[in-house]
C-alpha cells in the first residue's frame, strides 16, 4: 500500500478491511516522512505497534 492510500484509511470513517501479515488490522497514525504506520489487530487493540507502510494491504 502506498503512504497516501494508508492515510485515507486512517482518516475514514468508513471500516476499510487492510490486513498486516494476514491479520485484519486497524490503521491509527500514518507518518509520511518515515513511511510507518501505527496499526493494531482487530482481535487485540491494546497490542499497538509501527510496521512500513508497504507491508499493508488493503482487501
Amino acid at each position: 500500500m502506498n503512504v497516501g492510500r494508508a492515510k485515507e484509511i486512517a482518516e475514514s470513517a468508513e471500516i476499510i478491511n487492510v490486513t498486516y501479515d494476514g491479520t485484519p488490522v486497524i490503521i491509527q497514525h500514518v507518518d509520511e516522512a518515515t513511511k510507518m504506520a501505527r496499526i493494531y489487530a482487530k482481535k487485540d487493540p491494546e497490542n499497538e505497534h509501527d510496521v512500513p507502510v508497504l507491508n499493508l494491504i488493503e482487501e
